[in-house]
């Protein structure tokens, strides 16, 4: 019985370990069918949106989904060094260790829990200590273990959050190109006003960047799928959504070289909605209603054309259609998984920006018409 509760807390400590390394130093997304953490995702990740939907109050709500990515990270080192004391804990008291200082001889499952503790977080109180050469040893063993694991997160934290920072910093760009929440159209219709395509193609191309960059930290480190924008109505998902409703109108409708590199971006982003869906476990939904019906699509030709872009002239419904099916399942899974909602293709009225808001003044009619809000005013981002 001993060996086997010795085999177990072996186990155990590896198990931590293996699991530990490809969360926080396996830069690859793993195509393993189970994986402790992700099951830990899954699961709390279901309980907290399952509290969540009782809270009525959107910008409440919004609130309480953002400190569950921070939050699971915290649950997550806590259950991995817990994981580490108990297998090591178990492997001493199924091996017998000795122990000397205050203790009675034989010590209990609770006072090796105890050493356990204090040797992973090199406490070093010395009231309980190893006599015996072999527990000697596996005391070094577990210090090394746990000063290097507080060494690993403390330096996995700065990278993880300067990818969050470089993401947001591209999504923040969105307010004054594309509006709160962004839109396809809105970005396309305020980038036409510049009658120059080149100023289109390098911010396709700037997102195309983005996009890559999306993938690669988010494959890396799963948890900042987690991790929201500072606005409530700005989201990874819904910048994403926008990048791939640009480009496939601008694929389907926009002659010139602006082409090339908006079936580029589309690739990229495309390529993006897909892994994470497979990455987090979401396979593809459809929609439950077109996001871009036929009478939309041609009041934005029709705003397009007003703004001065060249459009094509043969019927670009049809393949715009085509297009939208390759990504829209996908995005729409990304969007019920971690409940951030996708923006329309056009926006209903004048689209309203972050910077023209505040939660002491007010928009109301025109560019740079501003009120001093009132009281009982809801605030905005």
């Amino acid at each position: 019985m001993s060996w086997l509760t010795a085999a177990l807390g072996v186990a155990l400590i590896l198990g931590v370990l293996f699991e530990a390394f490809e969360t926080m130093l396996l830069p690859r997304r793993i195509s393993r069918a189970f994986r402790a953490t992700r099951f830990f995702y899954l699961q709390t990740w279901w309980v907290w949106t399952a509290v969540a939907r009782f809270i009525g109050n959107p910008r409440r709500r919004s609130n309480f989904l953002s400190y569950f990515g921070p939050l699971s990270l915290l649950m997550l080192f806590s259950l991995w060094a817990a994981g580490l004391i108990a297998g090591f804990a178990l492997l001493n008291w199924s091996l017998g260790t000795r122990l000397g200082g205050a203790v009675v001889d034989p010590a209990g499952l609770d006072v090796y829990g105890y050493f356990s503790g204090v040797t992973f977080f090199t406490l070093g109180y010395g009231d309980v200590t190893p006599s015996g050469r072999f527990g000697r040893f596996l005391a070094i063993v577990e210090t090394g273990i746990g000063f290097g694991f507080i060494a690993v997160v403390i330096g996995y934290l700065p990278v993880l959050y300067q990818a969050f920072s470089r993401r947001e910093t591209a999504i923040n760009l969105f307010d004054a190109r594309a509006g709160s929440p962004p839109t396809a159209g809105t970005l396309l219709v305020r980038n036409a006003r510049y009658a120059d395509l080149s100023l289109l193609t390098q911010l396709l191309s700037e997102w195309e960047r983005w996009a890559a960059e999306i993938l690669e930290s988010q494959i890396s480190f799963p948890v900042l799928s987690f991790f929201r924008s500072q606005h409530d109505n700005q989201s990874w998902v819904a910048a994403l959504t926008v990048i791939l409703d640009a480009s496939a109108i601008v694929v389907t409708s926009v002659a010139g070289p602006v082409r090339n590199q908006a079936y580029l971006t589309f690739a990229m982003a495309r390529h993006v909605a897909v892994d994470l869906c497979q990455a987090v476990s979401a396979p593809p939904v459809e929609p439950p209603e077109d996001r871009l019906p036929a009478v939309k699509l041609a009041a934005l030709r029709a705003s397009l054309h007003a703004a001065g872009l060249e459009l094509d002239d043969g019927d670009c419904g049809a393949r715009l259609a085509e297009l939208r099916g390759m990504y829209e399942p996908f995005v729409h899974a990304l969007s019920l998984r971690f409940l951030m909602p996708l923006p329309p293709v056009v926006f209903d009225g004048e689209p309203v920006d972050n910077w023209q808001t505040s939660a002491w003044m007010r928009r109301t009619r025109g560019f740079g018409q501003l009120r001093a809000a009132e009281p009982g005013d809801d605030h905005a981002d």
